[in-house]
């Protein structure tokens, strides 16, 4: 039987419609900052819903933008599926007008000229959505607790966490392969997450191990890189979403992992910077 914790993950979200990932409060709080003259918005919730087109339009509204980013507790109002939506659909326009992004090369910022790929990536509807519901699943992280076979008539509880790739990986192990989709999917959201939005996390982390002179070997960046296309890899050939709106998302991540980081931190860097301590569990 299939462990709950593994149906936590952004594979519970099987609808094809951007409009279906918002609460109705969304969809009015869209209507009252772009319409405010209407009187009718209760009304027209499900016409809007019904629309996406029109969504799209909402959320890449610069009012809303300005209204999310201006105030913290508007925050609040919202869903974190919208308020990432918005942000993600910000980025891609400031990311068509830029020239570079800056990547991190042995404690150095490199300019690299390739915004407007990073932004071509966000044109990718179904990526777009997908990286908003991932960013959206990081405001409310779990641990769980396991009964794993260690040998014949040996069992023993184990402890897992869905923002760590060791503890991750463990427990893909302890379970029938037709069952690992979504834990795939979670190390690979994981591992794009962290060098996306918490590279600070990962050097900090090697330099605390170091520090305490652990001898097991810490993950980088580029091993985060690599495990993370390993598993979107895993994850997109799963024979539990072949034909599924999620099969192309994670089959362009697992292609174009070091891209798909650059919205991630454009948005950490430009629009997050400190708030994101508090808008995600770490």
């Amino acid at each position: 039987m299939q462990h709950a914790a593994s149906r936590r993950w952004i594979g519970e979200v099987t609808v094809e419609s951007k409009a279906r990932l918002f609460t109705d409060a969304d969809i009015l709080f869209l209507l009252h900052t772009v319409l405010p003259e209407r009187q009718d918005h209760q009304s027209v919730v499900p016409l809007v819903r019904d629309d996406p087109d029109f969504v799209e339009a909402l959320t890449g509204d610069e009012r809303v933008f300005q209204r999310l980013i201006g105030d913290e507790e508007m925050v609040l109002r919202v869903s974190p599926q919208l308020f990432f939506a918005v942000l993600l659909s910000r980025a891609r326009k400031d990311l068509e007008a830029a020239s570079y992004t800056f990547e991190r090369h042995q404690h150095q910022r490199v300019a690299i000229f390739d915004a407007r790929q990073a932004a071509g990536l966000l044109a990718d509807s179904p990526v777009r959505h997908y990286l908003a519901e991932m960013l959206a699943s990081f405001t409310r992280v779990h641990g769980f607790t396991r009964r794993v076979r260690v040998r014949r008539g040996i069992w023993h509880r184990q402890r897992f966490h869905d923002l760590d790739v060791d503890s991750l990986i463990r427990y893909a192990n302890s379970i029938d392969e037709e069952y690992r989709f979504e834990v795939y999917k979670r190390i690979g959201d994981v591992c794009l997450f962290l060098v996306g939005v918490f590279p600070e996390y990962i050097t900090g982390q090697q330099h605390r191990f170091r520090s305490f002179g652990a001898a097991r070997l810490q993950r980088t960046i580029e091993d985060y890189e690599r495990q993370g296309r390993a598993f979107y890899a895993l994850a997109a050939e799963h024979r539990s979403v072949r034909g599924t709106h999620l099969s192309a998302p994670l089959a362009v991540l697992a292609r174009e992992f070091p891209l798909a980081e650059k919205p991630l931190s454009f948005l950490s860097e430009h629009y997050l910077k400190m708030r994101k301590h508090t808008l995600f569990e770490m």
